[in-house]
């Protein structure tokens, strides 16, 4: 069975809270650092999973006067804060396992064992609810939290098995700081992932120059200029371009502007804005020249 993002995090959300309240109940009896420091992350996961929930909702809201674009950037601020509060949550295992690494605390196995396995087999379900595919950053960055709760569950139960087995009680920091390498690599990611989007660089997969060059291959274009390729939100794209035509009937422009827009669409590209001229213009330059239109808006 399909089920909507706002469902996937709903459901994610009620295990999170189980898990966390098991996962800290555990490491204050067992003084676990890698699983008081999974708990954290399942914490911070359930603010973010929130966050996620609500952008979901206010993404599907219809443009307006207000977002003539829509909700979309909603669901890209929702992902850069959860990525920010990731990387913010691996410093803080860090620094906690530098304390630890100094001087390890006794741990109890016995009890950080089974719970770590009980957050492990959870954390397993939600990644599963989420899935893997994902057309929606918002819900991607979801994701790499859950899934750096799984990875960080197992940590503590292969730490749990070489504690119990060797008495070796630095493996405790060491298995967190692992997790949180994993944490931060995911953070980063999505970091990244979410300015590029708020920056309005060329979306990944898209270049410029060869897309202007098939443009130009269209009969009865002459050239092309201004050319800008953006995100909206995540996965939709949107163009805008200048394109030089022959001398012709506003019918005959009409169909090249369509065959422009099935060539976008084949590509990926379903929100194009393309403005027809008949003068070929003196910056014939693809990429617009901001500097110049800026001189020109003074006179």
């Amino acid at each position: 069975m399909e089920y909507s993002s706002t469902k996937k995090l709903t459901l994610t959300l009620g295990i999170t809270f189980f898990i966390f309240i098991a996962e800290l109940i555990g490491g204050i009896i067992s003084n676990s650092l890698a699983l008081l420091s999974d708990a954290g992350h399942v914490f911070t996961d359930s603010f973010a999973i929130i966050l996620s929930l609500l952008a979901s909702i206010i993404v599907r809201k219809p443009s307006g006067k207000k977002a003539t674009y829509g909700y979309h950037k909603i669901g890209i601020l929702a992902a850069f804060i959860n990525g920010v509060s990731l990387i913010v949550i691996a410093g803080l295992i860090f620094f906690e396992g530098y304390r630890r690494l100094i001087n390890p605390p006794h741990i109890d196995f016995n009890i950080m064992l089974p719970v770590a396995f009980f957050g492990f087999i959870g954390n397993l379900v939600m990644a599963w609810i989420l899935g893997h595919k994902h057309e929606d950053l918002n819900i991607k960055s979801a994701w790499l939290h859950v899934l750096g709760d799984t990875v960080s569950s197992a940590g503590v139960i292969i730490a749990g098995l070489i504690i119990k087995f060797t008495g070796w009680l630095i493996v405790d920091p060491l298995i967190s700081w692992f997790v949180g390498f994993i944490i931060i690599l995911g953070g980063i990611r999505v970091v990244k992932d979410s300015l590029w989007i708020f920056l309005d660089f060329v979306p990944k997969g898209f270049d410029i120059e060869t897309i202007s060059d098939e443009i130009r291959k269209i009969k009865g274009i002459i050239d092309i200029h201004d050319v800008h390729i953006w995100s909206i939100g995540y996965g939709v794209t949107a163009f805008s371009a200048h394109v030089v035509v022959d001398n012709c009937l506003l019918s005959e422009a009409d169909i090249i502007r369509k065959q422009i827009e099935n060539k976008l669409t084949n590509i990926g590209i379903k929100h194009s804005v393309i403005q027809i001229e008949c003068i070929r213009c003196e910056n014939s330059s693809i990429y617009c020249d901001h500097k110049k239109s800026m001189n020109h808006g003074h006179h």
